[in-house]
């Protein structure tokens, strides 16, 4: 018997789908794998009985309850799609949240912050300082760039700004848009203070390391 891939992967999923079932039927809330599969059996399953799409897509809710899964599943089943053969031919079909999620079900991912407000780099020395951006272009500085070592077409005062950052939350950043002056607030590096990579004017401790950077810096044409 020669098998096509398709019909091959059909029987992976059938097979899925009977260990999902076999876990059920102890009492064993499925994994997310386990869920997919025995979903997608029953959903291919209907279609060679000769359901209609709408049908089809009716009985996708009905296959699993949230109590059936493990914690967070229903979450990452939002969408669910299959292609399942039906007499006009091969069809996709698309099922929104298969898996009705309880109430208080805790979502994969989830962020859940704790009670009251945290001071951004609290305790830190701020300096602000004036930069103009004398390119052509726009120019984008991420929240923990060095910013002695940004874009040479910004022109400030570059030793100001040695072994500092922007005073943004991690992932942020500032725009400096062409000929246009704005003013940044920028504190200090925390940690050990060890500084490499950029444009490879520090490469070392901060403390005591202006000098060399300082030098550096002109070499390669950056402004003072």
């Amino acid at each position: 018997m020669h098998l096509t891939p398709t019909e091959l992967e059909r029987l992976t999923i059938f097979t899925a789908a009977e260990l999902a079932r076999r876990y059920l039927s102890m009492g064993i809330r499925l994994a997310h794998p386990e869920a997919v599969a025995l979903i997608a059996d029953e959903l291919l399953t209907v279609a060679r009985q000769g359901l209609t799409h709408s049908q089809i897509v009716s009985h996708a809710a009905t296959v699993l309850s949230a109590d059936q899964v493990e914690p967070g599943v229903a979450h990452l089943l939002r969408t669910f799609s299959v292609e399942v053969s039906m007499a006009e031919g091969t069809k996709l079909i698309t099922v929104f949240d298969p898996i009705a999620p309880e109430g208080d079900e805790i979502v994969p991912g989830e962020v859940i912050p704790a009670q009251g407000e945290i001071e951004l780099n609290a305790g830190r020395e701020r300096r602000t300082i004036s930069v103009l951006n004398t390119g052509d272009r726009t120019i984008q500085i991420r929240s923990h760039a060095h910013f002695f070592e940004v874009n040479k077409a910004l022109s400030f005062d570059r030793e100001a700004a040695f072994g500092m950052r922007l005073d943004r939350p991690s992932g942020g950043g500032e725009r400096f848009d062409p000929g246009i002056e704005k003013e940044v607030v920028l504190v200090p590096f925390g940690g050990k203070r060890v500084v490499h990579g950029f444009a490879g004017l520090t490469e070392g401790p901060v403390e005591g390391g202006l000098g060399a950077a300082m030098t550096r810096a002109k070499a390669k044409g950056y402004s003072a």
